[in-house]
């Protein structure tokens, strides 16, 4: 390694320092338990009203509206998942692991270490080939080098990924639960293996018996299909705009981490509604570069940190929740098509605010 590129991570240790400091000192990593205790427990009552509505509708093509009201319901309960994965709502572990495990594998059906994992490497090196496994979902194609591999059907895929990008993610539900059931009942290490097995199954049986028992057989089988199918709509289209379409780093990419964080992260402009919609994953530079910050406090820390980009030169991009999905689609779009892709980040100004 070059003194000039130590130096240079020397630089960026040293601003991501300044930056912790005056994060700290505003009190923005101080735990926020009443915000998730009431969080927690209006979730709990709209879990609770709609399988009670479910009950009371019976044999009913009604059921529908149901589904789509737990697929809302399903999708809050893996952000509040994703929070405890991060500690944000506890300091020590295990309850913080409490918290995923319910949501996670009681209340939706999926691992919680598994997808803790497979997060905290998305977290240590986003949008980083060859290390992040969220540039890696078959059959899209992420990179001109990954397009170029697809042979068959996977080349027809990629070449109209744009336009299949959604109805995909109608099946990401189904994708979610399947690396589920792997993680916890294949030969990989997981943590808790016998708890997530038994949590697993209880969901499983819990949600199937309600529905078999209740519904006919096309109507149990249209429940499952749209609420599974609209919580992979909803959560792939909360995740994908934090980083699809933002610049995509080489594995030996040595950038600072305050810079590889907000270079490969995109924030989602919008209101109260959007925090609540997106779970407050619109703040992903804040978010990335304080994983551990309760979600109520990344609001807070949004203008200190866009100030503090600005005044280090370091580009930091937001844009609206339906300019992030058009600059996603774009980027897709390029990478079929084989043009020149032209990554969101990219055209921000040195030193300045993108997506303003």
């Amino acid at each position: 390694m070059s003194d000039a590129t130590l130096d240079t991570r020397r630089q960026g240790g040293s601003q991501y320092a300044e930056l912790s400091r005056l994060i700290r000192r505003a009190g923005l990593l101080d735990r926020r338990r009443r915000y998730y205790a009431l969080r927690i427990a209006a979730l709990g009552g709209c879990h609770v009203g709609a399988w009670t509505l479910f009950g009371r509708l019976g044999e009913s093509w009604w059921q529908l509206g149901v589904a789509a009201v737990l697929a809302v319901v399903f999708a809050q309960a893996g952000f509040i998942g994703h929070d405890a994965g991060h500690r944000q709502i506890f300091r020590t572990r295990r309850a913080n692991d409490l918290v995923g495990l319910v949501h996670g594998n009681l209340l939706i059906g999926l691992s919680y270490a598994w997808w803790v994992d497979k997060h905290n490497r998305h977290h240590a090196h986003p949008n980083t080939e060859g290390h992040d496994p969220d540039i890696v979902v078959p059959p899209l194609s992420f990179t001109r080098e990954q397009a170029r591999e697809q042979r068959g059907p996977g080349a027809l895929v990629v070449r109209y990924q744009a336009y299949l990008f959604f109805p995909l993610l109608l099946l990401e539900g189904l994708h979610l639960h399947v690396n589920s059931v792997r993680a916890v009942f294949g030969r990989g290490r997981l943590r808790r293996r016998p708890v997530e097995a038994t949590l697993l199954v209880l969901h499983a049986v819990g949600y199937l018996g309600a529905v078999v028992l209740v519904l006919s057989p096309a109507q149990a089988v249209a429940f499952v299909l749209v609420n599974q199918g609209l919580l992979g709509l909803y959560l792939g289209s909360s995740f994908a705009p934090n980083h699809k379409g933002m610049p995509i780093l080489a594995a030996d990419d040595r950038l600072d981490y305050l810079r590889r964080q907000v270079l490969t992260s995109r924030n989602v402009r919008g209101g109260w509604f959007v925090d609540a919609l997106l779970g407050g994953l619109n703040y992903q530079i804040e978010h990335h570069l304080f994983p551990s910050m309760p979600r109520p406090n990344l609001r807070r820390a949004r203008p200190l940190v866009r100030q503090f980009c600005a005044e280090h030169a370091i580009p930091y991009h937001e844009t609206s929740l339906t300019g992030s999905w058009a600059q996603v689609l774009r980027h897709l779009h390029a990478v079929g098509s084989g043009r020149p892709t032209d990554a969101a980040g990219d055209d921000a100004p040195a030193g300045g605010v993108a997506g303003r």
